[in-house]
């Protein structure tokens, strides 16, 4: 008894899990875990595996990482707001935050690896801009789960952990994120290596939507506003399928949050897609791409292939919440993450910083109320406390690949090592 069965949302058939990442009959759409408990119980286990019963694994791993959310009191009272509420993500030992990467990244790693190890043996290959292969570098330090990991040149020192990586390949690549990704799926052609499967993968979402399950566990109710910085969208998608469950526990209330999402200028194709109410992203939501991912205050905002139009996606998740989205100049993300420091007192990743900016902006707009009951998703943050309190380790790249490097010499290069390793 798995406890869960995933659902196809173009088919409307489920399945069991096999390491599922598509419809085995071919849909496009994501699919979406359904869950026998259908009330939110927190268990007596560690970390973001107190939610196991809506996780789709069996086992737990040992962490102490997760959601933590709290009342604000100094942002809240800077920005006019009577009911905002904060879910901290990141290193923060006072508020019992320790996901020591920094980032909510860690709450999809930890419970992908024990999906995986529970599913079958493998190696697992993650493209990132820095931040997921950061969380799954960290738990692959804790677990001895092999991780290649493949990231842009310009992130090549985001990748750290807290004791030294000896189950990890570094792969980095010239241009960015997109470019990793392609990278990555080339990889995954080789016997033995797994994709973590982004989107598609549904204990990451799960274990993203543990952000959702926190924040409506410390309110009593579900807010009415759920804000969220946003590069590929898929934490939106999260929090909109974690809503669900709690509506339908019968607990929280029976109104959806509607979605506030934010990414930042001049890198903005959801934007200009939904304010169009677009599925699909063209070629003209992101002019000159390579440039404006340059020109970003936060790089990890910029994913030119989101799960924005697949049936399950941002489009539906923003469709069904009559969601908003809008960007934020660099200079206001800047501005908001000083002034998020200085009245919450602690620091917040750049990412966590955009979505303060939309935040800002939309009180100053009107388009939220001084009232309304807000979930204001920092998604990462507490790296000064971290370089204080944690040893860090530097990962060095093993790969050091171009865009025009021959596939067959990085492959030959990765079967080696798993020749070495397995």
């Amino acid at each position: 008894m798995t406890g869960y069965s995933l659902r196809c949302p173009v088919c409307q058939k489920t399945f069991p899990d096999t390491y599922l990442l598509s419809c085995p009959d071919g849909c496009q759409g994501l699919l979406r875990a359904e869950y026998s408990q259908k009330q939110l119980t927190i268990r007596d286990a560690p970390g973001i595996f107190k939610y196991k019963d809506w996780l789709p694994v069996q086992g737990i791993l040992p962490t102490r990482a997760e959601p933590v959310c709290y009342k604000s009191s100094g942002l809240a009272e800077a920005l006019g707001l009577s009911n905002l509420w904060i879910v901290f993500s990141g290193y923060w030992p006072e508020k019992n935050a320790y996901a020591v990467s920094g980032s909510f990244k860690e709450f999809e790693a930890f419970p992908t690896v024990q999906w995986m190890k529970e599913q079958h043996s493998g190696i697992i290959q993650v493209s990132s801009a820095g931040n997921t292969g950061r969380a799954f570098a960290e738990v692959s330090t804790q677990t001895g789960q092999p991780v290649i990991i493949v990231v842009p040149d310009a992130a090549r020192d985001r990748i750290w952990t807290t004791i030294p990586a000896h189950d990890i390949l570094l792969i980095t690549i010239s241009g960015d994120y997109t470019d990793a990704i392609a990278l990555g799926n080339e990889i995954c052609t080789i016997p033995g290596i797994f994709p973590e499967g982004g989107a598609k993968n549904v204990a990451r979402r799960d274990g993203m939507g543990t952000v959702m399950l926190a924040g409506a566990a410390a309110m009593g109710r579900l807010p009415d506003w759920y804000v969220q910085a946003v590069g590929s969208g898929t934490g939106g998608i999260a929090a909109y399928e974690a809503s669900l469950r709690l509506i339908a526990d019968g607990r929280f209330g029976k109104i959806m949050p509607r979605m506030f999402l934010i990414q930042n200028k001049p890198f903005i194709p959801m934007v200009n897609a939904w304010k169009d109410k677009r599925r699909d992203i063209r070629d003209e939501d992101m002019p000159d791409a390579e440039r404006a991912t340059r020109e970003v205050y936060s790089d990890v905002l910029t994913n030119r292939a989101p799960p924005y139009g697949i049936v399950g996606g941002l489009f539906d998740a923003l469709t069904a919440t009559n969601g908003l989205m809008e960007g934020v100049s660099s200079a206001q993300a800047k501005e908001a993450g000083k002034l998020f420091s200085s009245f919450e007192g602690i620091d917040p990743d750049p990412a966590a910083a955009v979505c303060v900016a939309g935040l800002m902006d939309a009180v100053r707009s009107g388009r939220i109320s001084p009232d309304d009951l807000i979930l204001l998703n920092i998604t990462g943050g507490g790296y000064e406390l971290g370089r204080h309190d944690l040893s860090r380790h530097i990962k060095s790249p093993d790969i050091c690949a171009t865009k025009e490097t021959p596939f067959e010499n990085i492959s030959e290069r990765i079967r080696g090592w798993m020749d070495a390793y397995v």
